[in-house]
């Protein structure tokens, strides 16, 4: 009787201690993405990693995304995607091509902005436990899809001091690791009419696919 009144003390205390660090996790979270809709737009400088260890594929890029609230656009080796919340054009340098989507069709990608504001909701949230984060003064946290989706968790690094993410790493279902190190983010005080939307006139050359 009294192993029996002691394993259900214990699972009571993991139960209540699994609570408070998923509501401590969430606060953290709810406090970076407050923080965040407070800029008007970021620019924000970043390196990028796709890992697949089983495949043997370990490749390094650097990129820059400006963000203003649903709309970005994304600059990474020789690609530009800019969307304006509404429209997705997918510029492709070599090859002097942009694809037109619908953004719409595209609700079940991450975006920067998806990342940078709620895409937490709707998903299993926990922390990550690692000793050098602590050394560091960071907090990892993870979340995981309550329903199927293109991946399977997303791990959110952050500064708690700053209340600024460090990096992301997004794992999908076919065991490759997408990592984002964010080697600085800045407010954009001013944003140029057009900056998110696709201007054939800067391109004449370029040959339009719209896939709508």
């Amino acid at each position: 009787m009294k192993l029996m009144k002691s394993a259900l003390t214990l699972s009571l205390m993991l139960l209540f201690s699994s609570v408070f660090a998923q509501q401590k996790a969430d606060e953290l979270l709810k406090k970076v993405i407050d923080k965040t809709k407070t800029y008007s737009a970021l620019k924000i400088d970043f390196e990028y990693r796709m890992l697949n260890v089983d495949a043997g594929i370990d490749e390094v890029k650097e990129g820059v995304v400006y963000v203003k609230g649903d709309a970005y656009k994304l600059v990474m080796a020789g690609q530009t995607v800019i969307s304006d919340g509404e429209t997705i054009w997918t510029y492709l340098e070599d090859s002097e091509e942009v694809m037109v989507s619908d953004a719409a069709e595209g609700e079940d990608n991450i975006t920067p902005s998806s990342i940078l504001t709620s895409y937490y909701e709707d998903h299993k949230i926990s922390y990550v436990k690692n000793r050098r984060n602590e050394v560091m003064g960071q907090e990892t946290i993870e979340l995981k899809p309550q329903e199927g989706k293109k991946f399977a968790k997303i791990q959110i690094t952050i500064d708690t001091d700053n209340l600024k993410i460090k990096s992301f790493s997004i794992f999908d279902n076919g065991g490759n690791e997408f990592i984002y190190k964010l080697k600085s983010m800045e407010e954009m005080k001013v944003v140029k009419a057009g900056f998110f939307t696709f201007n054939k006139a800067d391109f004449p050359d370029v040959d339009v696919i719209d896939m709508r």
